[in-house]
């Protein structure tokens, strides 16, 4: 058969070469649309239906869903479309070229995860004429920085397909769990004065202390309530990873910002979460007299698919690998709450993910397309109900 697309080496290299960089500082942030277009085009040489849509608040980021076969339900192929920042002056090669050294391919976001796309492509291509179920590809928005793509997607679709297979890099293990994320800041305004009489201000930095010490108390008790084996730390976590106040030593503090991550277990809700955090919040600033705002900067709950669903069993036997947990969270959450049983899955590794000089093996390409081939003929051509 004549492929109707270009080689998987060129759509590697034309994704690696249109920036999509995701980014919570303005100035690093870009818009992902050549991206979609490109992968629309590839799409529609095919002849599946496409469609892309802006995603909600944002005109500069778009999510891509194009669908071919019959029917209702079938399988999703789901991937991102962004990248994280990259070091200036760290990369061995030009970050938005692809470069070949022996088995390796490098480039930003060849890894994690712009080369799922060309695999899942030319895995759909091959089995087209035979589908009795639909197939999916899913591209979305914004994942790297705050999963805008695919809180869009969720509140907007329906119905998107029975089963979810999300490409990111896991090494060709099935995960059929892994951690929730939390980004938080807790900002305290108080009063400033000088620092001999402590009445004459109100310490927003005393505040924080008070507040951090409530964040630990809340930590030891999370730890105790939810822990679940598989992960390599089996309990939730509370980073408290920056904190920025004060502008003088001989001055009371007058301001005070805390930013920490909560990696949440399966069964943890962020709405609880939240609410448990706010409640300790109050009681502090009536006793210092401060005002203290809680900002939370973006959120995703844990993911968790039964290793006995039928999805899960079916890619560990054709990855010849036990499913397993990760701490790294994905979109996956979203896809399991629209009701799709649901697995990540993808050739590249996760240690190769943001950082400079990322790549891709290229042993995994073929191991990756004959997965993905069998994955959507016993899903959407012999299908498990048939």
């Amino acid at each position: 058969m004549t492929s109707k697309l270009p080689s998987l080496s060129t759509m590697l290299e034309k994704l690696v070469q249109s920036p999509s960089v995701s980014s919570t500082q303005p100035s690093l942030d870009q818009s992902n649309r050549d991206i979609v277009e490109l992968l629309a085009d590839w799409c529609e040489k095919l002849g599946m239906d496409v469609t892309l849509s802006q995603v909600h608040g944002n005109n500069e980021k778009w999510n891509l869903v194009a669908r071919v076969g019959p029917g209702h339900g079938g399988l999703v192929l789901s991937g991102h479309t962004d990248t994280v920042p990259y070091d200036e002056g760290a990369w061995q090669s030009d970050p938005f070229q692809l470069t070949e050294v022996g088995d390796l391919w490098y480039g930003l976001g060849i890894c994690d995860m712009k080369a799922f796309f060309p695999l899942a492509l030319l895995a759909i291509e091959e089995v087209i004429p035979h589908l009795k179920k639909p197939v999916t590809l899913v591209a979305t928005a914004d994942e790297e920085s705050g999963m805008a793509g695919a809180s869009h997607l969720a509140a907007t679709t329906s119905e998107l397909g029975d089963f979810v297979l999300i490409g990111e890099p896991t090494g060709l293990t099935p995960i059929h769990q892994h951690k929730g994320i939390l980004l938080e800041e807790i900002s305290v305004e108080g009063l400033s004065g000088h620092s001999s009489n402590p009445a004459l201000g109100k310490n927003a930095l005393e505040a924080m202390t008070d507040i951090i010490i409530e964040l630990r108390k809340l930590r030891e008790m999370w730890q105790e309530t939810y822990q679940t084996p598989g992960f390599e730390v089996p309990v939730p976590t509370l980073n408290l990873g920056c904190i920025h106040g004060g502008d003088n030593p001989n001055r009371i503090c007058k301001s005070c910002r805390l930013q920490f991550d909560v990696r949440l277990m399966p069964g943890m809700e962020v709405d609880f979460i939240r609410r448990s955090i706010g409640d300790v919040l109050q009681p502090i600033a009536r006793r210092f007299g401060v005002d203290i705002q809680f900002n939370p900067i973006f959120g995703v709950g844990s993911f968790h698919e039964p290793v006995s669903s039928d999805l899960v069993r079916l890619c560990e036997e054709l990855a010849g690998k036990k499913a397993a947990s990760v701490a790294f969270a994905t979109e996956a959450a979203y896809f399991k709450g629209m009701g799709a049983q649901t697995v990540v899955l993808g050739p590249g590794d996760i240690d190769q993910a943001h950082q400079p000089n990322e790549y891709l093996d290229k042993g995994r390409i073929k191991p990756m397309q004959d997965l993905l081939r069998q994955l959507i003929r016993r899903l959407c051509v012999d299908t498990l109900s048939s």
